[in-house]
């Protein structure tokens, strides 16, 4: 069983799909710097944070959402934090992510799967389904909706590149469970190595918090790194996407009710009706990533890769669109957060 864990966290990078990753020894710079701290606060570069390893701007933005929400200590447990991933990846049929994250949570004492909390981020994964008091207070907010928005992203990244287990399909059945019990062991803090909160945030400039995260404000690491993250994504995005690509997919957000658009691909169409030709592919992988991953094919890639053929922009464009689709989600928390704010006070 040892073994076959060892060779999976050695492998792990080669089940990233349609870019090549950087690996660990060639890393330099910024990817080196964030594959340095992830390895010593994480205990391993994991494949969906290496994914984004081709951009180094979305590597450091990925990495400081699911440091300073999920990994950091605060507040709020690491058990908790990991039953609200679970519960927000298996409301995307993420089924990778749910895989890693349950299997964590089994690793941990004192976690009730089935409590208050994890059954508020099932009913809520997508933004506020009824009104009822959350089982957290304001205080806690910033780290669970972080923990909620930092997993709508990923889940959406995973969906793209990797597939949809991290255990090799050689494994024998029966062996899966266990294994990832020994994975997840192994994702961990160095000995004697604290993830202090904030301490990561210099790897990306300072910005403002995007409109509708204020309930992010009580803790400033939360804060800056939403705040960092969505501001490099967007400066890497406005630098070639094309602006009616980014006018659409805002468009689309704006009016989406949070139910995944289909069953057929009808509406990629309609949606991408009025652009130039030239701006189809890459609005249309857009929406995907954003609306609905599950619907994206081979033909969407190599047509967005004809005309945008590095993996830098691959990485950059679905980054952008999955965050941005993140962020509205998170914005949605909006009103309870507020509600909280003003119990407490």
């Amino acid at each position: 069983m040892r073994p076959l864990v060892r060779i999976m966290l050695r492998g792990s990078l080669r089940q990233i799909r349609h870019i090549a990753a950087v690996p660990l020894a060639e890393a330099r710079g910024p990817v080196a710097e964030v594959y340095a701290q992830a390895r010593r606060e994480f205990g391993v570069v994991a494949p969906p944070l290496a994914l984004h390893s081709p951009a180094p701007e979305a590597l450091a933005a990925s990495w400081l959402l699911l440091r300073e929400t999920l990994l950091a200590q605060g507040r709020v447990s690491r058990g908790a934090k990991e039953a609200v991933a679970t519960a927000i990846s298996r409301t995307n049929d993420c089924p990778y992510c749910v895989e890693v994250h349950e299997a964590k949570l089994a690793t941990l004492t004192g976690v009730d799967v089935h409590g208050p909390l994890a059954d508020w981020a099932d009913r809520n994964a997508l933004g506020p389904a009824e009104e009822e008091q959350p089982p957290f207070d304001a205080a806690d907010a910033p780290e669970i909706l972080g923990t909620a928005v930092t997993f709508h992203y990923l889940n959406r990244m995973v969906r793209l590149f990797l597939p949809d287990s991290p255990v090799p399909d050689a494994a024998p059945v029966k062996g899966r469970g266990p294994v990832m019990r020994m994975v997840a062991r192994a994702m961990r803090p160095d000995a004697g190595t604290n993830v202090t909160p904030g301490t990561a945030l210099d790897l990306l400039p300072a910005a403002p918090l995007p409109a509708g995260l204020d309930w992010a404000r009580p803790n400033p690491a939360v804060a800056g790194a939403l705040a960092r993250a969505v501001a490099s994504v967007d400066a890497a995005a406005e630098r070639w996407v094309p602006e009616p690509v980014r006018d659409l997919l805002h468009t689309e957000l704006a009016v989406h009710d949070g139910t995944v658009p289909g069953p057929t691909r009808a509406w990629v169409g309609e949606a991408t009706d009025g652009l130039d030709a030239g701006q189809v592919p890459a609005a249309r992988l857009a929406l995907l990533v954003a609306l609905n991953p599950h619907q994206i094919t081979d033909t969407d890639l190599e047509e967005f890769r004809t005309l945008h053929p590095e993996d830098r922009e691959l990485v950059e464009l679905a980054s952008w669109a999955a965050l941005t689709a993140a962020v509205r989600i998170g914005a949605r928390f909006g009103e309870p957060a507020r509600s909280l704010t003003s119990t407490a006070d």
